[in-house]
């Protein structure tokens, strides 16, 4: 009797070291390894912010212990709801005036922490080789989102193409174009898909991201945002986080990595005047 109490006495402290969490050695070296761990999911468009920054990943992680984890989107929506929802810590993939715009029309609280890059919008076309062939009543296709679409027909006016009423700024639609020489027909298109009506019109601007990913370089496009444009400025892409998370620490580690001279050689290397860096 006496061998059985202490045998059921012994098995219900095994029991209750086992549920308080009494630690075996591989299971106490994960802990300590995943605590000093910080994993940074940050959303990006394909090319370039994704390849800029699975670019600078290895050097995040050996300074500042960093895992980057790089989610690839294709549109401009979803990774902006992803932050606000706290699924991403960040993202890179858009300009401030589209960031502004997005930020009014949905009621998100989204914040630039650092200008990385600007991307030159290109005219591209298949038809004519020269801007000044274009004919009389000629098809672009443009993006059809507020800022972006602005910052096309700003490329248009800069070609003296058409003329803009400049109260509206960089809110710009085809309804504030005040002259119009060449009759030009304007698509408005998704900005992920103008691209691909290159073979329906009679040019196209591509915003910079695309381009690259439709294999277009920015050298055969027949017109182009000059460096110094108040565009290529107002225009910059940034790097995103929800409001309140501007100082966090991994969120400024990935600053730092993104305006390092890694991130910069790289750029120049890789893009030839596609991408440029701003730092």
């Amino acid at each position: 009797m006496k061998k059985t109490l202490f045998g059921i006495l012994a098995l219900a402290l095994t029991f209750t070291l086992s549920a308080c969490g009494a630690p075996s050695g591989s299971s106490a070296a994960n802990t300590s390894e995943s605590s000093q761990t910080t994993v940074l999911r940050v959303g990006a468009s394909p090319t370039p912010h994704a390849e800029i920054l699975n670019a600078v990943k290895d050097s995040l992680k050996e300074q500042s212990g960093i895992d980057l984890e790089v989610v690839e989107y294709s549109d401009y929506v979803i990774p902006n709801t992803a932050v606000e929802e706290g699924e991403d810590q960040a993202n890179y993939f858009q300009h401030t005036p589209y960031l502004d715009t997005f930020n009014a029309e949905n009621g998100t609280h989204l914040v630039s922490v650092a200008k990385i890059h600007y991307e030159p919008f290109g005219l591209y076309s298949q038809t004519v080789k020269n801007i000044s062939d274009l004919p009389d009543g000629a098809k672009i296709a443009i993006p059809n989102d507020g800022s972006n679409e602005a910052r096309a027909l700003y490329l248009l006016e800069a070609q003296g193409l058409i003329t803009l009423n400049h109260d509206v700024g960089f809110q710009a639609t085809v309804l504030d174009i005040t002259s119009n020489p060449k009759n030009l027909q304007f698509e408005e298109v998704a900005a992920e898909l103008v691209a691909r009506t290159l073979d329906d019109v009679d040019g196209a601007i591509v915003n910079g991201n695309y381009a690259l990913a439709a294999g277009l370089k920015i050298e055969d496009a027949i017109a182009a945002e000059s460096a110094e444009s108040e565009a290529a400025q107002t225009y910059a892409n940034i790097l995103v986080v929800e409001q309140g998370h501007e100082n966090d620490e991994a969120v400024q580690a990935l600053v730092k990595a993104l305006t390092s001279d890694t991130a910069r050689d790289f750029i120049n290397e890789t893009y030839h005047g596609a991408v440029v860096p701003l730092f």
